[in-house]
């Protein structure tokens, strides 16, 4: 199985470390110092919770040098980025090519089928925490690494997503091909939207989640707002999202934030429209009142403004 996996930041840098270690055979796609890096130097992954850095040799190539023809695309970019990733797949994917795509925003399968009829389209979700530390380095920040994808209509499903999945086992990421993945990757939307939305709002980190007070009550709160979301959108969690997002937000170091803050800090484009705005479109479209998540957004788009 070729992998390709487009984006080397915190999510596809660290697949593609992961797999590659394994003996996958995987190029990544980046671009600038990081690219150059990596293909002089190799990728480097720095562990926050001990310290421990290591490097390894990986493919990397840009969009516009890589001619080969893989199995398996993954799409790491963020939300902003995606619509430049349409003309290169068209270029690089066979008919059988599965795509799946990772981002942190709810119903981007969907949305890039769309605009790809000719190939497969997942949906899919990944929980981990990192970010590029510098060209070629990636800092991860927590353990947890777990990717969740799946077809949305059952006539779409292919045996190849198993082979998928425990190739991803087999490379230590908890691989799991979902049978309701609008359910699951909703479920990681509930967890990603909130902390960044609310970390932005507060300019807190992890830790200041963590401990009772304001900020963790609206964290929660949105969590519940997204729960109402999914009832009305006709799959409802079956979870308490609550507990669960909590017992995530704990395994963070207390300086950990989401790439969303980084990125509006560092005066970059950020995915605030998919991450927080969405989810008061959502509110609008299915009729479920989303108070805090208005008033989130209000503040985020003036300070941004």
């Amino acid at each position: 199985m070729k992998y390709l996996i487009i984006g080397a930041g915190g999510t596809g840098g660290v697949v593609g470390f992961f797999m590659t270690k394994a003996g996958k055979d995987v190029t990544l796609i980046a671009r600038g110092e990081h690219l150059k890096n990596m293909q002089e130097q190799g990728l480097s992954l720095e562990r926050l919770w001990d310290g421990s850095r290591e490097t390894i040799q990986v493919k990397a190539e840009d969009m516009e040098h890589y001619d080969d023809k893989p199995d398996v695309i993954l799409v790491c970019v963020k939300g902003y980025s995606l619509e430049d990733t349409i003309p290169f797949i068209r270029r690089v994917a066979r008919p059988d090519t599965v795509v799946i795509p990772i981002l942190n925003i709810y119903g981007t399968g969907g949305k890039l089928q769309e605009k790809l009829p000719e190939v497969l389209v997942t949906d899919g979700c990944i929980y981990v925490s990192a970010n590029i530390l510098e060209p070629g380095t990636l800092l991860q920040h927590g353990k947890i690494l777990r990717i969740v994808f799946g077809v949305r209509k059952p006539e779409e499903y292919r045996s190849v997503l198993e082979t998928i999945r425990d190739d991803f086992v087999s490379c230590g990421i908890d691989g799991i091909l979902s049978e309701n993945i609008r359910r699951d990757a909703l479920e990681k939307f509930s967890y990603v939207s909130p902390i960044g939305a609310a970390g932005l709002y507060y300019g807190a980190n992890a830790g200041d989640f963590q401990k009772e007070g304001e900020p963790r009550e609206t964290f929660k709160t949105m969590i519940r707002e997204i729960a109402a979301l999914a009832q009305a959108m006709g799959v409802p969690f079956e979870k308490d999202m609550v507990e669960v997002n909590l017992k995530i937000l704990a395994n963070l170091l207390p300086e950990a934030t989401t790439s969303m803050q980084r990125d509006v800090m560092a005066k970059k484009p950020s995915e605030v429209d998919g991450l927080v705005s969405e989810v008061v479109r959502l509110g609008h479209q299915y009729n479920v009142p989303v108070p805090v998540y208005e008033k989130v957004e209000r503040k985020i788009l003036a300070s941004l403004s």
